[in-house]
């Protein structure tokens, strides 16, 4: 059977259903766009998987606009198969709401990709780095030309033997935007060819870097960076959250801390990924960016009988426009946040402002639940039905 000849998706599915003599009627019970799915976002396309999907908040967010704050309560779509992970964000949302809200701020950096070209020599090495720092207008005017939505923002670079790699960051807008950057990347990569003579050998060198945990995203950063915070009450830690601050602390510092430096870890936090990846799926995000997702620190400390709380979120790639964010169910749950498309930037930036003030949630609900010692009770309880 060659899927290729087959032109529809129940074509497909059929001839599968045939061959392999099993039956797919749910996969093929779905409500997607077909024509859109399949000619955008999937190829040869069968079906859907279907994902349950949760509703966790209200959630309040307070947000920093350079002097100003602005307020917005919203409810966080969570697409996931893991049971109690709902339940826990909802809890975190209910304690920063006792507490007055979660204060944030979302600063863009811009989407990367990064080129590999090799040189002749350590002379010719040096005089195209020179280039590359002396014509950044002449680039920026080739980038206008491929989208008036992108703009090139900044331009790194560094060597090894005869290997130069090039970082290349971009704005754009309210798409998460690495199909724009890529074409925009292979204009610049043949006219860098032209006028040095430099050769390119990849088109993504690893330099970006894209879909992987590293330390030049964590400390250059990549897509956007998130701040998020909150102080939680005596009343809130005792009443919700059922511990006190010294205990969620100690749990903190033990787990965050120093687990994650004896493990040798990039992460320093408690479950990014899992908040990540159950928004990214909801809202049709690039789900391999949650690798990306999970970097980031968790800070804790106590002041007086309160818990000062916080996240950072140094390289966060999201977009309300463009990839999944177009398909019906996950165009819906945008739409439920409040952020669904956009061309300014700012319906991405209060995405993602949201995803940080989520993710502190399910820290705080999770660090609580580890000072409570009720982690495998209510996985148990939710995740499996048990009583307990």
């Amino acid at each position: 059977m060659n899927i290729r000849n087959l032109k529809t998706t129940k074509e497909r599915r059929e001839a599968l259903e045939k061959e392999l003599h099993v039956t797919l009627s749910s996969v093929g019970s779905f409500t997607l766009d077909e024509s859109i799915a399949s000619g955008r976002n999937c190829e040869n396309m069968i079906g859907a998987t279907q994902i349950p999907l949760g509703i966790a908040g209200p959630l309040r967010i307070k947000s920093i606009h350079d002097s100003r704050i602005t307020k917005n309560e919203c409810y966080i779509p969570l697409a996931t198969t893991e049971g109690a992970l709902v339940a826990s964000v909802n809890r975190g949302c209910k304690a920063i709401i006792q507490s007055g809200g979660a204060l944030v701020r979302a600063h863009k950096v811009g989407a990367t990709r990064g080129p590999v070209f090799r040189m002749e020599n350590l002379t010719h090495s040096t005089e195209f780095y020179q280039f590359l720092m002396t014509h950044k207008e002449d680039m920026q005017s080739l980038v206008q030309k491929t989208s008036h939505h992108l703009t090139l923002i900044n331009v790194t670079s560094d060597a090894v033997g005869l290997y130069r790699f090039v970082r290349f960051v971009y704005d754009t807008k309210d798409a998460m935007g690495m199909n724009m950057v890529t074409f925009a990347t292979d204009l610049l990569a043949k006219y860098l060819t032209e006028q040095t003579g430099a050769q390119p050998i990849a088109l993504a060198g690893n330099y970006d870097i894209d879909k992987k945990p590293a330390w030049l995203n964590f400390l250059q950063h990549r897509g956007t960076m998130v701040w998020a915070e909150v102080v939680l009450s005596q009343d809130t830690l005792e009443r919700i959250l059922k511990t006190t601050a010294q205990k969620m602390f100690t749990v903190w510092l033990a787990k965050c801390m120093m687990g994650s430096a004896m493990s040798g870890s990039i992460a320093f936090n408690a479950q990014f990924a899992n908040i990540i990846a159950a928004l990214f799926v909801a809202t049709g995000q690039d789900v391999a960016h949650v690798v990306e997702g999970s970097l980031g620190i968790t800070t804790a400390e106590v002041v007086g009988k309160t818990l000062y709380i916080s996240i950072y979120l140094p390289d966060l790639m999201i977009g309300t426009v463009g990839g999944g964010t177009g398909l019906s169910t996950q165009h819906e749950a945008l739409s439920l946040l409040g952020v669904a498309g956009g061309d300014r930037g700012e319906n991405a930036q209060k995405f993602a402002e949201i995803v940080g003030a989520a993710v502190l949630a399910g820290e705080i609900s999770l660090l609580a639940s580890l000072a409570q010692g009720t982690l495998a009770a209510a996985h148990a309880r939710l995740g499996r039905g048990q009583k307990v």
